[in-house]
């Protein structure tokens, strides 16, 4: 902390965060998450229950005068054994709408995953603090987002003038689920996902449950989805399926209807947006599962299944993609506000080219913005799924 100003300490509570679906009270302050309780205790394995703890599009918002504002927060980083360290995560500060600074915590737990072995090993550390100096002496609406890539304990909020809750922003929320790619694998900063710059360009308030590696079609996501509230859904189903060679095409297409008609319960009449997997060259045509590939020294993915096998239910991009359009094409003659999008459009074959998956993937953050701008295009747009209707 530091003593040059008369701090105003406010605490963090659950009206100061948007983006959130629940949080948990810790030892050091408040975790905010991005499936609820019920949810959480049926997660079958690590890497959900990582994923969803990282807070992908989950904000600070608040109406201030403060020209110094301060974010004490616990981080648990990730890193990966005889990896270099990754950056420590981002906090953007956006004020006003506008994003105005970036800033970082030292410190922190630090968890090493072994990719060989899945093995991870957690080293305690100490909280740190975000730190934003210089903002205008006015009464402004701020918003400071949380690193998408750190699990985040927020101990305290700590301004030279007091601080109230945002009030309702009259937006409306866009929910949307997917896998690593709208969780931001690759993005360089929260902001920079492509869930926050299509919700940004499309002047909506996002909840991402964008879950890398784990969107699986769990009943319990679905049942998160429909318990949420939401003005326009989207769901991006598919590559995380054939990732991890998880169900062959019999149990596929039941597995999608099943997983709609839970989202259905909740949101009856809501648009609802099925969107299909952004071109992968590695698995359009070759099942998985994939593995990482360490051979020319850096992190990459391949896939090892057989294409021939495509033939027995095995499952690629391009049968999900089918497979995707049949399920939404059947339901959509008796449910108006059901719509698909072919993931290619917002990234395909041109765009590759001109922006290549570094690690064979994901998207690097020129990839998130195409990605966004594609999905905005698509989405937003007069005759989109979820245009703003009059009347």
């Amino acid at each position: 902390m530091n003593p040059e100003h008369d701090w105003i300490t406010t605490p963090v509570t659950a009206d100061l965060l948007r983006g959130a679906v629940d949080v948990e009270r810790t030892e050091h302050g408040l975790l905010p998450h991005r499936l609820p309780a019920r949810a959480r205790k049926q997660i079958p394995d690590d890497q959900l229950a990582t994923a969803e703890a990282r807070p992908s599009g989950v904000r600070l918002a608040f109406r201030t005068r403060a020209t110094v504002i301060e974010l004490e927060a616990l981080p648990t980083k990730r890193a990966y054994r005889g990896f270099p360290a990754p950056p420590d995560g981002a906090y953007d500060l956006v004020i006003d709408g506008v994003l105005t600074a970036l800033a970082t915590v030292p410190g922190g737990r630090v968890r090493t995953l072994d990719l060989a072995t899945q093995a991870a090993e957690l080293e305690e550390g100490p909280p740190g603090t975000a730190r934003f100096t210089g903002l205008p002496a006015r009464d402004k609406s701020v918003e400071i987002w949380l690193p998408h890539t750190e699990i985040t304990e927020l101990i305290a909020l700590r301004t030279d003038a007091p601080v109230t809750p945002a009030p309702d922003s009259g937006r409306r929320v866009w929910l949307h689920h997917g896998s690593s790619i709208s969780h931001g694998s690759n993005a360089d900063r929260p902001t920079g996902t492509w869930p926050a710059l299509a919700a940004a360009r499309g002047a909506v308030d996002l909840v991402n449950m964008g879950f890398s590696g784990s969107a699986l079609l769990d009943p319990f996501t679905a049942r998160a989805v429909r318990d949420t509230p939401a003005d326009l859904i989207s769901v991006k189903i598919g590559i995380n399926i054939v990732n991890f060679d998880l169900m062959r095409l019999r149990a596929f297409a039941p597995a999608v209807h099943g997983f709609l008609d839970t989202i259905r319960e909740g949101h009856p009449d809501t648009p609802l947006l099925v969107v299909s997997p952004i071109l992968c060259p590695i698995q359009e045509d070759t099942p998985g599962p994939l593995a990482t590939d360490f051979s020319d020294g850096t992190l990459r993915f391949k896939a090892l299944g057989d294409p021939a096998e495509r033939a027995a239910g095995r499952l690629t991009l391009n049968v999900v993609r089918e497979a995707l359009a049949g399920v939404v094409g059947q339901r959509a003659a008796d449910d108006p506000h059901l719509h698909y999008l072919d993931g290619r459009e917002l990234y395909g074959a041109a765009d590759h080219a001109e922006l290549p998956l570094p690690d064979d993937l994901h998207p690097d953050p020129a990839g998130h913005a195409r990605i966004a701008e594609n999905f905005a295009r698509h989405a937003f747009a007069a005759a989109g799924p979820f245009a703003t209707r009059t009347g």
